[in-house]
């Protein structure tokens, strides 16, 4: 998962960034937002934090400008502005989360795997599909009972895909939200199918994966018929 910290504290933001790091989410630290306005015209993310009291302005025009755009990515403020007005016209703006500081890092990712969960209709840390049990905070799948060895990156794109289920995931998008920046990487190479068809042939030793899709020339997709 791919998230914007758009924290002017920079003490702050390193802190957020090397605690959810090594959660497993890639991160990427702006000042302003002249930053933070750049930065969503170039790259999909999944999460931004958003401090609310920018050296060049108020995070709530990023938070506006988003919503105008339909720019999908959720958005939790993070800000010593806990006035209970403050709260009000973050979440009527569209803000999906509101976090008053000083708050405690684990409090923070609890709330941030609950707003992803929340935006893609999950309402559980395990999901369960057709046969195999995924833990999406955990990093574990397994198939009754056994445990399925997965890469961190191949978990990374099963968990994507099975957040995004009944979706055609493009290739560029897997690219952004599990590798990071695009314009770091080579959009002719195919590390995404190498790692996609690993990531196949794993599940295939416990069953069938007819439900995996590749569309050609596009991306991947997982069929869900019964949600859950």
């Amino acid at each position: 998962m791919n998230v914007l910290i758009v924290e002017d504290y920079q003490e702050l933001a390193n802190e957020i960034a090397v605690f959810l790091t090594k959660s497993g989410y890639l991160c990427k630290s702006v000042r302003n937002c002249e930053q933070a306005l750049e930065e969503i015209e170039v790259n999909e993310y999944d999460i931004m934090l958003l401090d609310l009291g920018l050296p060049d302005g108020d995070g709530f025009s990023i938070l506006q400008a988003l919503r105008k755009k339909h720019v999908k990515t959720a958005v939790i403020v993070i800000t010593a502005r806990g006035e209970l007005n403050d709260k009000i016209d973050g979440l009527q703006l569209g803000a999906d989360d509101y976090l008053t500081k000083p708050f405690a890092l684990t409090e923070l990712a609890a709330r941030l795997f609950a707003v992803i969960r929340r935006t893609h209709g999950i309402t559980s840390n395990l999901f369960e599909l057709h046969g195999f049990t995924i833990q999406l905070q955990d990093y574990k799948v397994t198939y009754a009972g056994e445990h399925v060895n997965l890469t961190k990156k191949e978990f990374d794109i099963f968990q994507y895909l099975v957040l995004n289920k009944n979706r055609v995931i493009t290739r560029l998008q897997l690219t952004e939200h599990i590798w990071g920046d695009v314009l770091e990487l080579n959009s002719d190479s195919n590390f995404i199918d190498v790692h996609v068809r690993n990531l196949r042939k794993k599940l295939e030793k416990f069953s069938s994966t007819t439900w995996f899709e590749t569309v050609r020339n596009v991306g991947y997709r997982i069929n869900i018929y019964h949600e859950n």
